[in-house]
């Protein structure tokens, strides 16, 4: 391979990283996971937050001695030191376990910074410590979720929430939205979309050539020949069958009950689920202390651990920061697979290869 691509996995990457809501678990496993000496070795840090908070936690995470320095602005970032930026003017009352209007408000403000610093260019990629969606909500964030606002702040970005763990990636057709309207919502169309995105995401941003895609069906058993329902004959195949036109490698529809429980995702690149919890639930069975939570088909690159606030466990030193960590690393590696992918379309006739998954 040309050295130009091979120097593109060589840059040490600025990691931004939001802090959440600072009542849970997000700086323990942020902490956690920056403790590990070598860390810097592979990419620097930056943290949006507040360095008043993150002292305060470090009290909850023996043995993980870090060192932080204060910033005011990205452009200031020291590459052998862990940076954190204070996006809050003033104290902040941390409430350990406790759903706060303030911890929302800090957790909004982080994001906000943390990605117009991404959009600008200030930070390589963004990985979000987990928010609490009720106590965010405020007249400058009415979304259900990262990845819904994350889609405003990109000229509407049609995003795809994918849930990465190894080999297997669940991405959702409908996302945050109640139950009830998921039949409302399924459309020929949207699936379409979703197919196209999956498939584009798997080529650059995970480096399979000629990714193969399962679908799932909307009802149990897909539907048993209609006696459960229409959508798979109505909405669902049609959708399949137009991909294939398009020269997608697209499979089924399939019951999703036994599609997880026999294993088959393993013969699958990449799986769209029709709902929320039809796909997560099963990701998370399998995958819940490494997964990643990644958003497809926007221009940038951002992840997060597959865990929610967890106040339950706040404060008590027990939280795992594998997810996290592993939000990390799939960033990096997503950013890399992105520039070879762009090196070697640049230049076709330089080589055979296609990014690999490192």
């Amino acid at each position: 391979m040309e050295d130009s691509l091979i120097k593109t996995s060589d840059v040490r990457l600025k990691v931004g990283i939001s802090h959440g809501d600072i009542n849970g678990i997000g700086y323990e496993v942020i902490l956690k996971t920056l403790g590990d000496s070598r860390i810097l070795e592979l990419f620097t840090p930056v943290i949006y937050g507040h360095a008043k908070v993150a002292t305060f936690h470090k009290k909850f995470v023996n043995g993980h001695d870090v060192v932080f320095n204060s910033i005011k602005d990205a452009d200031q970032v020291n590459s052998k030191r862990i940076n954190i930026i204070n996006c809050t003017d003033g104290d902040l009352k941390i409430e350990m376990g406790r759903s706060t209007k303030e911890a929302g408000e800090a957790a909004f403000q982080a994001l906000e910074m943390a990605v117009a610093d991404l959009k600008a260019g200030k930070i390589d990629v963004l990985v979000t410590a987990p928010i609490n969606k009720q106590n965010i909500q405020s007249s400058r964030f009415d979304f259900p979720g990262h990845t819904e606002y994350l889609s405003s702040r990109f000229a509407d970005k049609q995003p795809l929430m994918l849930m990465v763990w190894n080999g297997l990636r669940v991405g959702t057709v409908t996302g945050h939205i109640p139950l009830k309207e998921v039949t409302q919502t399924i459309t020929k169309d949207l699936i379409l979309s979703k197919i196209r995105i999956l498939n584009q995401s798997l080529i650059t941003d995970f480096g399979i050539g000629k990714p193969k895609i399962a679908l799932l069906g909307v009802n149990p058993h897909a539907g048993d020949g209609g006696l459960l329902g229409s959508e798979e004959s109505d909405i669902v195949i049609p959708a399949i069958e137009k991909a294939k036109s398009e020269g997608f490698l697209v499979f089924g529809p399939f019951a999703a009950d036994g599609f997880f429980g026999s294993g088959a995702w393993s013969k699958y690149d990449g799986i769209l689920s029709m709902f929320h919890d039809q796909g997560l639930t099963a990701f998370k069975s399998i995958a819940f202390e490494g997964g990643v939570n990644f958003t497809a088909g926007l221009p940038v690159v951002r992840t997060s651990p597959a865990h929610g606030t967890a106040y339950e466990i706040s404060g008590k030193g027990e939280a795992s920061e594998e997810s996290f960590r592993q939000a990390v690393y799939l960033a990096i590696d997503i950013v890399r697979n992105r520039r070879r992918y762009e090196a070697i379309s640049a230049n076709p006739l330089k080589t055979n290869s296609t990014p690999s998954n490192s």
